[in-house]
């Protein structure tokens, strides 16, 4: 990986949808910086996960920013919460589920903006997505449109003109099918990536939580099998 690219800070979680826009930004022509969080999440076999894509799509830095969000609470994901298991797809579709982590994006995307600011970087890649998000506000067209906007106005290099900060968010409008066969087509190697909310202790997933369905769901309906699942064996 050459630096001499235009430099992205990518927010990588270690999932499905962060890692395939960690590959399209290298294709895009950028040079990834990815951003990931050690926030007080239920497990760090996503922060692993996170680590094992970066090196593999060749990231030309990889940093995992301390943060506690267990100190608000809140969620299943950041307090003694049970994480809800068996819903059908129809529930997911209504109201917010109790693993939304409040103001997580916020404050992801805040990091990400100070570290593009020091590297002179104008681009920010998310992996939100309005149609498989589960019912969380922070991961709608509307809200990334007003983030961006705020960062206009935020920042040194905003002010003085030196930056202006677009956050790309590529898989905004795709369904977890079309996500999947797009990382495909750029050679992503799923079985590195980490969804589940409630993994096994080697990080096997649960199969049950919103997450997982998902999953099952986008690999089903790109006639895919799920290479995480061959590689615990679940397959």
């Amino acid at each position: 990986m050459t630096t001499s690219l235009k430099p992205a800070v990518v927010l990588l979680s270690g999932g499905l949808d962060s890692t395939t826009v960690l590959a399209l930004a290298r294709e895009q022509g950028y040079t990834p910086y990815a951003l990931s969080f050690r926030y007080g999440q239920r497990h760090l076999h996503e922060l692993q996960a996170a680590e094992a894509v970066a090196q593999a799509l060749g990231a030309a830095k990889h940093v995992v920013a301390q943060i506690d969000l267990r100190e608000f609470g809140g969620s299943a994901l950041t307090a003694d919460i049970a994480v809800p298991k068996g819903r059908s797809v129809n529930d997911m579709g209504h109201g917010i589920p109790v693993t939304y982590v409040p103001a997580r994006n916020t404050v992801f995307l805040s990091f990400a903006l100070a570290w593009a600011e020091t590297l002179g970087a104008s681009d920010i890649f998310i992996g939100v997505n309005a149609l498989d998000y589960s019912g969380y506000p922070d991961c709608r067209p509307e809200y990334i449109a007003a983030f961006e906007a705020l960062a206009h106005l935020a920042t040194k290099a905003g002010v003085e003109g030196t930056q202006r900060l677009k956050i790309h968010s590529p898989l905004m409008h795709l369904n977890k099918a079309q996500i999947i066969e797009e990382g495909l087509r750029l050679g992503v190697d799923y079985a590195l990536t980490s969804s589940c909310y409630d993994p096994g202790p080697e990080g096997q997933p649960c199969g049950g939580c919103d997450a997982c369905l998902l999953r099952a769901k986008g690999f089903a309906e790109a006639g895919r099998p799920d290479p995480l699942y061959q590689r615990f064996g679940l397959a």
